[in-house]
């Protein structure tokens, strides 16, 4: 059976966090074991990752229960309380830093999704994700963009092939782009992004016209005597339709 989304990374952060060595709650003595009860009251945003902040209090205190007051990928207005949490006092003392953080994380990333959803709804765009995540949080984080109302993207090297700049500079003179990508597993969308017309020449006839803009990380100064650089980069083309891989014109 699948292991529940964000539980590896709940225990990773409780023990880097050293919550079962709260030295501070032990000073309580029994106090710390009485039943407590707490609220999270946040202001406006996206609300998600409550079931993951659950797992924090869950795993400090099996009987611990965070009782949702809202539900995931809902706005939520100053004042507004989001969740009951009930257990041990040293469970949700020790666990509140590590619940906080994933859920203000994941609120985060979902609002700002959200954002971008509502800013193009009615044009046919829509919003994905990169990987460009924090290390060892793109499942949390991927899951985040789509309680904010964004699609799947590839989500790792292994889910797509994504043939950029890099690989036309790697290619092998005497090697053409249709016989690298001859060796491609058939069950996985190809996406070639050109930049130039002699690339878009050798690149294989897409099936249909989607173009893309991605966020990159140029700096917006760009160099001594040039135009800013523009942190964005338009692509065309789409996914596979069949055997045939994708064309992506792209201009910086």
């Amino acid at each position: 059976m699948a292991e529940a989304l964000g539980l590896a990374e709940v225990r990773r952060a409780l023990a880097e966090d050293r919550a079962l060595d709260d030295v501070t709650t032990r000073l309580l003595g029994a106090a710390a074991d009485r039943p407590a009860a707490g609220r999270f009251v946040e202001s406006r945003f996206v609300v998600a990752g409550l079931p993951i902040a659950a797992r924090a209090f869950e795993e400090l205190d099996p009987r611990a229960c965070l009782e949702p007051l809202t539900g995931e990928g809902v706005w939520t207005e100053p004042g507004t309380s989001l969740a009951t949490v009930r257990g041990a006092a040293r469970a949700l003392l020790a666990g509140e830093r590590t619940a906080l953080n994933f859920l203000q994380r994941l609120s985060g990333i979902a609002t700002v999704t959200r954002r971008a959803v509502d800013a193009v709804a009615g044009t046919g765009a829509r919003i994905t994700h990169t990987r460009k995540t924090t290390p060892g949080l793109r499942a949390l984080e991927r899951y985040a963009v789509r309680v904010g109302g964004g699609v799947e993207n590839r989500g790792s090297l292994a889910e797509a092939v994504l043939w950029k700049d890099n690989h036309w500079a790697l290619l092998d003179g005497s090697a053409t782009l249709a016989a690298a990508l001859a060796a491609a597993p058939g069950d996985l969308p190809v996406m070639v992004e050109v930049e130039t017309d002699a690339q878009l020449e050798e690149a294989p006839a897409c099936y249909t016209f989607s173009p893309t803009i991605s966020r990159h990380s140029a700096s917006p100064r760009g160099r001594a005597g040039q135009a800013p650089a523009s942190p964005f980069r338009l692509r065309a083309g789409s996914r596979r339709k069949g055997p045939g891989p994708t064309r992506r014109p792209a201009r910086r």
